[in-house]
């Protein structure tokens, strides 16, 4: 309670003033009571708004933090589905070795089998032979001791005859491989592995299964891009092409994107990049700048798209501003490269479609927007990259293994 209100009760508890002044009184005790209740009831709001904020704030720290627990646990149960499915493609590539082992003992052990069988008919024949011989030198020191006594009997008929027969059956020319048989043997071997080099790499057949067609928009493309007729291959040239200005169209970087866009499922494209020092392919969404400072229009630069770089023989995987070098790719060379999209996976790969070499993968977990395909066949680079880039037909190219 204030001075003023204890003063004021004091005063007239003794009776002092007269009525209407102490009906002042009374006003202005009221009044002082009212302010001094204001300012502690406005402390204890403060205090309370204090108080709900502080819990406001635990519990959004506690849905953060179960938040956290939730992504750890699902990273442990990616990682167990990963490891599961690794270990059973593991398991039946075992299991496929063990055939191909089996097969290959058995039709080993068959020519093995085959080739005993002949080489003991050769070594019967020479010993035929080798017993003959032994009897002619028989012949001629008898022939010898005859000759002496005048006594040798020149004509033998049996062995003459046991000569011409043993001389009959041991021509080699009657022994023979069975080369027709061996050649078909060898013939379905390599058509068996003809076939395996057609189902392998299995990722190739999965992805040719999600081969998309991939038209270039021309609308989109920076004016010093040609883009053919059919939409299928981007050309640098130093000319800049008469076009019309659209609000699509990139005008400080050298790229074009898909005239279509997808927002499910899974797709797979190759672009053909022999004969190039430098190119980029990605994804994108429609929103990637396409105007203004030439680094937010590079793909890869922004959140917007994501993308693989050659230049000079390195790799280099961007997104969102982030460069991944790709030191163990330096100085492989690809004929073609592949992109694969997942929608439900929120993947971006890139690989060597000539071998199915994984080049880098992004893992977005949700595509936000459509996803166009994009490319950049780059400069002349010193007129060491004139090529074009070529969309590929994916769904018929063959790995070489």
């Amino acid at each position: 309670m204030t001075d003023e209100c204890s003063w004021l009760i004091a005063r007239s508890s003794t009776g002092e003033g007269d009525y209407e002044t102490f009906q002042e009184q009374w006003s202005l005790i009221r009044s002082a009571t009212q302010k001094m209740n204001s300012k502690v009831g406005g402390k204890a709001t403060d205090d309370i708004m204090y108080l709900k904020h502080q819990q406001h704030l635990q519990r959004q720290r506690d849905v953060i933090a179960y938040r956290m627990k939730k992504l750890a646990a699902k990273q442990v149960e990616i990682t167990k589905k990963t490891d599961a499915v690794k270990e059973k493609i593991r398991k039946k590539y075992e299991d496929m070795k063990r055939v191909l082992d089996e097969d290959l003992r058995i039709t080993l052990t068959q020519l093995d089998l085959e080739h005993e069988a002949t080489e003991r008919l050769v070594e019967d024949r020479i010993e035929d032979c080798y017993h003959l011989t032994q009897e002619l030198d028989r012949e001629l020191s008898d022939a010898g001791a005859q000759m002496k006594t005048q006594e040798a009997d020149i004509q033998n008929p049996d062995m003459q005859k046991r000569i011409s027969e043993t001389l009959r059956v041991t021509d080699p020319d009657l022994i023979q491989m069975d080369e027709f048989k061996n050649e078909q043997l060898l013939s379905l071997t390599i058509n068996l592995l003809l076939f395996i080099r057609s189902q392998v790499p299995v990722t190739k057949r999965l992805f040719q299964s999600y081969a998309a067609d991939v038209v270039l928009d021309a609308d989109t493309a920076h004016p010093k891009l040609i883009i053919s007729p059919k939409g299928d291959s981007a050309t640098y040239t130093d000319t800049w092409q008469e076009v019309p200005e659209t609000p699509s169209r990139f005008d400080t970087t050298l790229n074009v994107v898909s005239q279509q866009g997808f927002s499910e499922g899974r797709h797979y494209w190759e672009v053909e990049v022999s004969g190039k020092s430098y190119w980029e392919l990605g994804l994108t969404y429609p929103s990637i700048p396409r105007k203004g400072r030439e680094e937010d229009s590079w793909l890869g630069r922004g959140k917007e798209s994501w993308c693989v770089e050659y230049f000079n023989g390195d790799y280099t995987a961007w997104h969102g501003g982030v460069q991944h070098e790709l030191p163990l790719l330096a100085g492989k060379q690809f004929t073609r490269i592949g992109v694969y999209c997942s929608f439900p996976g929120g993947l971006a790969c890139f690989l060597g479609a000539d071998t199915m070499t994984p080049l880098h993968c992004f893992c977005a977990g949700t595509f936000t927007d459509i996803l166009h395909q994009a490319l950049c066949p780059g400069h002349d680079n010193e007129g060491t990259n004139w090529k074009s880039l070529k969309i590929c037909d994916a769904s018929r190219s063959a790995p070489v293994l």
